[in-house]
């Protein structure tokens, strides 16, 4: 059995939604054999990425950069995962108030130095609220979780 991983960051209602929908997409009932564990930064650590198969990140966008939660939970992680977890395939989404690129290339620039392998281009749900984000986000939680499952990733 593998394990994917969510590191989401969810101070809202919005984006606790995402959170949720990316953990439905990761436990389809069509999945077998992935199991899914979904952590805020703030609770996920390097032994939570040592047990993993997969990891999708979830952040909002504050100034025009990650979340402080994200970014503490790769500034505990990083050394300890370094060595061990090269080629971990990941994903992300950013909820962006502006245009998220501030953001996404900061996350790019850790996961380029941790040697982690991304699974698509991160996933930027841009302006104000829309209901498909939520959609958005559950199919990048199933992407992930189907391509762990049948062995792709």
């Amino acid at each position: 059995m593998k394990q994917l991983l969510i590191v989401a960051h969810a101070p809202s209602t919005n984006t606790r939604a995402l959170s949720e929908a990316a953990y439905r997409g990761a436990t389809h009932d069509e999945i077998e054999n992935v199991s899914c564990v979904v952590k805020t930064p703030f609770e996920a650590g390097p032994d939570d990425v040592l047990a993993c198969d997969g990891i999708l990140l979830g952040t909002t966008e504050n100034l025009g950069y990650m979340s402080g939660a994200l970014k503490d939970f790769f500034d505990r992680s990083y050394y300890g995962v370094l060595e061990e977890k090269q080629g971990l395939p990941c994903a992300l989404y950013i909820r962006a108030g502006l245009d998220g690129t501030g953001t996404q290339r900061a996350v790019e620039g850790i996961v380029t130095g941790l040697r982690w392998r991304w699974i698509q281009a991160p996933l930027i749900l841009h302006g104000d609220w829309q209901d498909n984000f939520v959609t958005q986000v559950e199919e990048l939680g199933l992407y992930l979780a189907v391509s762990m499952d049948n062995g792709i990733v």
